[in-house]
């Protein structure tokens, strides 16, 4: 067991605080990776808040995990010291089942194991990224690219992969019409994606105030959907929206954008429950979906997409002395467009 520093949530909605926590000893397959950067996820807020049910405390939230291999198992043929390193949303899996087999270790039929908030094998709670060291079975791990800034690298292990997933399952690309609701942390890697994948990539936001920050990460479109008027002119546009936003929207006019046979893919998470009349699905035969994160062999698929395209997340690094006030400015969406926390200062 090694003790080291991290920040807590040590209640449901109580501030963050300085506190250590235990992680295990390296096992035969396992990594031990230095920590150095991690990302702050709208996810960690609804979960340190216990805004998407009972939570597990003290919780050390953090699912954007970017550093360094310190040590590896005496099994371990993925990873050697010093290698650049990620660890995403889930750490473990049951990796029998055919989800698992089939690399959507995500949708693991026994349940993935998450990085924070879950219950490991071992019976221990899970601790996140918010800590100096992390010890991962390198099934669990991804490379990161040389061509990546670690600090920028960060955020793609949530807000990469869960954008890059669904846009490559329907099929965003050249001669597609893409639209991504909301420029946020999630919505801006979901522009850069969709842009470099070669589709028409138009942003529908609540407001214009951050056009031109959307046309600068790759957009060629940009639409406030508080405009009434916007509904009406680009009704049965698109191929693909992808809604990044986690409150809950009027579906049915956002299905009215769709082309027919068009789909609107969730990937945001709200806590209340929805509405929807089934018209607005059944006219034009289109397709509500969602989708959860990626696989890890669809994970480092994502991460050399970025490196050879230059993808990386507009970020502003904290201290872990500001993570607190990150929370509440990422709730009022004062962030442009991931805080990521600098681990040397925890």
């Amino acid at each position: 067991m090694t003790t080291v520093a991290a920040y807590a949530a040590p209640a449901a909605k109580a501030p963050l605080e300085r506190t250590t926590i235990e992680r295990r000893a390296v096992r035969e397959f396992d990594v031990l990776i230095d920590i150095k950067f991690a990302g702050i996820c709208h996810s960690d807020i609804h979960q340190a808040r216990e805004g998407w049910g009972e939570a597990i405390f003290p919780m050390v939230p953090g699912h954007e995990i970017a550093g360094i291999v310190s040590e590896v198992g005496p099994g371990v043929t993925k990873y050697k010291v010093g290698d650049r390193v990620g660890v995403g949303c889930m750490v473990d899996s049951c990796r029998e089942c055919e989800n698992c087999k089939a690399g959507l270790e995500q949708h693991c039929l026994k349940g993935n194991i998450q990085t924070y908030n879950a219950i490991g094998r071992d019976g221990e709670p899970t601790y996140g990224g918010y800590s100096e060291k992390v010890v991962v079975d390198e099934n669990f791990v991804v490379r990161i690219p040389e061509g990546l800034a670690l600090d920028e690298a960060a955020p793609l292990l949530c807000a990469g992969i869960t954008t890059y997933s669904p846009l490559k399952r329907w099929g965003a690309g050249p001669g597609k019409k893409v639209a991504v609701i909301g420029l946020g942390g999630l919505g801006h890697m979901g522009v850069k994606i969709a842009h470099a994948l070669g589709a028409e990539v138009t942003v529908l936001s609540q407001s214009l105030r951050k056009k031109d920050d959307g046309l600068k990460l790759g957009a060629d479109h940009y639409y406030a959907t508080s405009d009434e008027n916007t509904f009406k002119e680009l009704a049965g546009s698109f191929d693909l929206i992808v809604s990044t936003v986690s409150a809950p929207l009027d579906f049915g006019a956002y299905l009215g954008l769709l082309k027919a046979h068009g789909a609107l893919v969730n990937v945001g998470a709200p806590e209340e429950p929805v509405a929807l009349n089934l018209f607005s699905l059944i006219g034009g035969s289109k397709t509500l979906a969602g989708s959860m994160i990626g696989g890890i062999p669809e994970t480092q698929e994502m991460l050399d997409f970025c490196a050879e395209h230059g993808i990386g997340a507009e970020i502003e690094l904290i201290a872990a002395s500001e993570i607190n006030e990150a929370y509440e400015r990422v709730v009022a969406s004062d962030v442009r467009y991931r805080f990521v926390i600098d681990t040397a200062t925890i």
